[in-house]
């Protein structure tokens, strides 16, 4: 009897001993989100990039029943940020929110710790803009036209403020260059929020800014706005002629913003984040809020983290080439 008893108190030790690492496990696996998410903005408070990012970010934490932290890691066009998210844990309480230039361009044009392809999870496509042609309200001139007039008046001394060397602000202006026949010289600051405040004042002449960031400035009268970079006009701006109608046809650029987490996320997490941000865009006053800066929201099958995927590459394979073409660098 006393064999048969240890026997079997050996046989309840293994079994509790698996059971507890049952209970263990399950106790660790906490629901998504378990704690704070970090939502990393590759350029300083104040900016485009940034306003989207606190328009989205409050209502995103409600339906994840969570809090987000905005944090702004400003500095070399946003790769300092992009290295950052990079690195970071997978595990969906970092993510970034990016753009054209920093998950497109920048990959052409930096030398990169991480790749903007592979390194990412891609979870949504939340934002469609463009560019405005802008300028200081004291610039001698008041259409297009009349502004590449005054470039080629006054070759090489005109300046043109960026978000940083390479950004989307740069590569517009060398292709407005190139298109014009103008020279003028890039400023470049660490971000648009500042350099649109220089431009304001009447530090810098020019701009080739995203909408959003452009947009408060021209309704309030304290800058020009000579066209905008699309084939249709905006509708919160229905004054400002496309680069068709002001004499530069075919100068588009869709200034596009998404959403994305270090690679190897898990799929369950970036659905669950997908699907609150797909909640939020469909808020009548985000799409209100996104029009007043001059960003259409993209239909729901394109804010899907596969859609995002396939038109990041998509616009990869269009704009390497170009940039490489013209030896765009960092300064």
């Amino acid at each position: 009897m006393r064999g048969l008893w240890a026997g079997l108190r050996g046989h309840v030790i293994v079994i509790c001993a698996l059971l507890g690492c049952v209970w263990t496990a399950s106790a660790g696996a906490q629901p998504f989100p378990s704690r704070p998410i970090t939502l990393v903005v590759p350029f300083s408070a104040g900016g485009p990039t940034d306003t989207l990012a606190r328009i989205l970010s409050e209502r995103i934490a409600a339906e994840l029943h969570t809090t987000i932290v905005v944090e702004n890691v400003a500095g070399a066009s946003g790769t300092i940020a992009g290295a950052r998210v990079a690195r970071a844990t997978p595990d969906g309480t970092t993510i970034t929110i990016g753009h054209w230039g920093t998950h497109v361009l920048n990959g052409a044009i930096f030398k990169l710790p991480y790749d903007v392809l592979a390194d990412f999870e891609p979870v949504a496509t939340i934002a469609m803009g463009t560019q405005l042609i802008v300028g200081r309200k004291s610039l001698e001139a008041n259409s297009l036209k009349e502004m590449i007039a005054w470039l080629k008046a006054n070759p090489g001394k005109a300046t043109a403020g960026t978000a940083g060397a390479g950004t989307g602000a740069h590569v517009a202006g060398v292709f407005f260059k190139e298109k014009t026949g103008t020279d003028f010289q890039f400023v470049p600051y660490r971000g648009a929020g500042p350099a649109m405040i220089d431009l304001v004042a009447g530090q810098i002449d020019i701009m080739f800014d995203q909408a959003s960031n452009s947009l408060p400035q021209y309704k309030n009268g304290a800058i020009k706005a000579f066209a905008v970079t699309s084939p249709t006009r905006l509708a919160s701006a229905p004054d400002v002629p496309t680069v068709d109608e002001a004499g530069l046809p075919g100068l588009y650029i869709s200034y596009w913003h998404g959403i994305w987490a270090p690679k190897n996320t898990p799929k369950d997490i970036v659905t669950k984040l997908n699907a609150a941000i797909v909640t939020v865009l469909a808020d009548p006053a985000v799409k209100a809020r996104f029009g007043e800066l001059g960003q259409e929201i993209p239909p729901p099958d394109q804010q899907t983290p596969a859609a995002l995927g396939a038109f990041q590459k998509a616009e990869t394979e269009k704009w390497w080439p170009i940039v490489k073409a013209a030896d765009i660098k960092p300064e």
